[in-house]
Parts: C-alpha cells; structure tokens; sequence
C-alpha cells in the first residue's frame, strides 16, 4: 500500500464517523488504515472522490467488512492519500453508511473490539449518562466553511432558539463552531429531525428567494455556538444564472425535505400507514435496489416513493407536478433508486431529465451553493430513515398489542 500520509489520529478523539465526513468532505482518494490492539490485522476502507468504494476487515471485505470496522472502539487510523487500485463494491454513500453503522451499534449487529467504557461508547453518539442508550441521533458535519460567503458572525448560548418552527425568515447560517438541534413540533412532544455541526447549515435552498418564507423546524444550540450569516444576494446571483431546469430542481429538493419531515412526524403522531400494497392502477416505475439511471420531472399526475418492508411498502412521499425522481448522481439523497422505489398510477406523465447537463452545471458551482445542496441530501436521507425507524417500532408496538 503506498500514499502519502496526510491525517492520522486516535479513534478515541476522533471517530471513525467524523473520518467520514472529514474525507467525504475534502473528496478525498486514497485509502483509511484502522488498527486495533486487539487485533493482529489492520484494516482498511477505500476511498474515491471522497465516497467509500471498498473495504477489508480480517476476512471481510465490501460492505460488510465497512461496517465491522465502525466495532473498533479502540485505535488508531491513518489516511494515505493517492489513487487506489481496487474494484468498486460499496454504492452506499458515506452518509448511509455510518447513520446504518450507528444503528447496528445501537442494535447489537456489529460486534464491538475493544474496551466498551464511557469514554469509547461516547465517541460513537452514546450517552451514558443514560445507561449506554444511544442519541437519538449523531451529529452531522459538513465539508469545510468557504468563508468568501460568510459576511456576519453570531453567537448564541446554549438552549437559545435560533431560529423557530413556523416563524419567517429569509437568512442561511453556517455552523463555524458547535452543534444544532433540529426539532419539530408534535402532538406527542418534540421530535429530533437532525443534530448538525460545523460545515452545516440552518436555513434551505429556497429560503432566500421568498419573503415570506416559513421556518418548517426549530434549531437550537447545544452548547456554545457560532454562525457564519451567508451573503444572500450573492447566492441570489448565482441561482439566477443557472439553467431554467436547474433552477426548478431547487425547490424541487426543498420540497421533498418538507414532506420528509411532514412524513416523519406523521408516523411519529401514530398517523397514516406504516406498510400499503400497489393500488389499483398503480405500475413500478423505478424498483428498489436497481442501477436504473434515469432521472425524470412529473408533467402531470403523482409519483410515491416507498420503501420495502418484510410486510408490504412503507410509505415515504408523494410528488407532484414539477417535482423530480430517478438518478441524479449529484442527489444522494438515500432514497431511489438504491433504497426506495418509485410507483405511480394510470395519470402519471413524465419528461426524462439530462442528467448530464445538470451535472455539468453542478460541477461548474460554488463551492458554498454544492454543499448547501449537499447539505438537503444528508438531511433527506437522515429523515427518511427516521421514518423507517419510526415505522418499525410502530409495526413492532401494533404486534404486541
């Protein structure tokens, strides 16, 4: 194995998820050595463009072999950067891949390496001060800050609400320092959406083109926090310039976070179905699991996006007229066409999109306006796995009634 060294560390200050994110962020290639003093194997994960493409644990590799690795609660790790010579296995993005590691910690499904203290289950997002039971969710960072569209700093104290479910505003922060909590509002109390930290951002895509544009979460600060204001006008300016099917593909990805989130508090109320059957009419369009890789923008009609369960679909949200679905590389949004499916009836009329000339166009952006984009994929696919672990308790829960 050969590269040059360029981090390295104790996975007791930093966590084999904030390598992730530290990697994915700086799309960074070459290969991550893991060692364990219990263990007489390093082992390694491969990295291209800052996406993990392959991974070895003793005698794992791929996926599993990824996951297994997430157990070492003891070591060190080393990232030597270069290009890697070996076949592509893993089409998880980075950010599935440890918020399903987090999970089968949590779950018992990874075996743990190393000394299970405070300290070592801390770092993976356990708090112990409640007897080792799991944050509800980890913190989430994003790739380092362009400051050329920071224009203000503030602070704010721990517990103060920066900004607050259903009020208005058009300003974009990003986290400089700390960590934000993501809420909504419930019948059955507040509901965590998302824990966000440095090199994310409070405030979507669409936020500073409207002026009456609603807040659909609260945020707060967990500790001491400092934000970077945005300049507005100038991401204004670029949006502008942007292609017309460019520019509708924003909302389009705001939208879907709102119903997301819509969704996720629906099922967490104990509202609406948590499994449903094809309806009459209904036709698959693009199934689960598949390499399909067309994207495409409704005309007319409705598209829902479902997830496979053991006991039929769960469903997920609806799109309507001037939304997209399918395979656009840029919006890994943890939804199809690798873990969720897209069927719809007998009315649906679709226009297939150029992923190529959005991609193009993605290439040519500021690196501000890609990560806030980034930033609506992560917390899409964050949330719908909320709705997916909301549902099997809820399924879990009906069984033994």
């Amino acid at each position: 194995m050969s590269g040059r060294s360029v981090l390295g560390g104790d996975l007791g200050f930093i966590s084999l998820a904030d390598c992730f994110q530290i990697l994915g962020g700086n799309n960074s290639t070459g290969t991550l050595e893991i060692t364990s003093p219990y263990l007489s194997s390093p082992g390694r994960i491969y990295f291209v463009d800052g996406n993990p493409v392959n991974g070895e644990s003793c005698s794992t590799v791929g996926i599993d072999a990824i996951y297994s690795l997430f157990g070492w609660l003891d070591g060190r790790f080393e990232f030597l950067a270069g290009q890697v010579q070996i076949d592509r296995v893993v089409d998880h993005s980075r950010m599935e891949i440890v918020l399903d590691a987090l999970r089968m910690l949590d779950d018992g499904l990874i075996q743990k390496v190393g000394p299970a203290n405070g300290e070592a289950m801390a770092v993976l997002g356990y708090d112990t001060a409640v007897q080792g039971k799991r944050r509800s969710l980890p913190v989430i960072k994003g790739p380092l800050v362009d400051y050329m569209h920071v224009i203000d700093e503030e602070g704010f104290r721990d517990g103060v609400e920066i900004v607050t479910e259903g009020g208005h505003g058009n300003w974009i922060w990003v986290i400089l320092e700390g960590t934000v909590r993501m809420t909504r509002a419930t019948e059955k109390g507040i509901l965590d959406v998302a824990r966000l930290g440095e090199g994310c951002f409070i405030g979507t895509l669409t936020s500073f083109l409207r002026r009456d544009y609603v807040r659909s979460a609260t945020a707060t600060a967990e500790g001491e926090v400092q934000l970077g204001v945005l300049d507005t006008q100038r991401l204004h300016r670029e949006y502008a310039s942007l292609s017309p099917e460019f520019r509708d593909l924003i909302p389009s990805m705001d939208r879907r976070l709102k119903k997301v989130a819509d969704r996720a508090v629906e099922v967490f109320e104990g509202k609406g179905p948590t499994t449903t059957q094809l309806s009459e009419g209904e036709k698959m369009i693009i199934e689960e699991g598949t390499s399909r890789r067309n994207a495409y923008c409704i005309k007319e009609g409705e598209a829902r996006l479902v997830r496979k369960t053991s006991e039929g679909y769960l469903p997920l949200l609806t799109l309507g007229e001037g939304e997209f679905f399918g395979n656009v590389p840029f919006l890994n949004m943890g939804l199809e066409p690798r873990n969720a499916s897209v069927v719809g009836g007998g009315d649906l009329d679709t226009t297939t999109v150029s992923v190529e000339s959005l991609q193009s166009e993605y290439e040519n952006l500021s690196g501000t306006f890609k990560n806030l984009i980034d930033n609506t994929c992560i917390c899409v696919a964050i949330t719908s796995r909320l709705i997916t672990h909301s549902g099997t308790a809820r399924r879990r829960e009906e069984s033994m009634a």
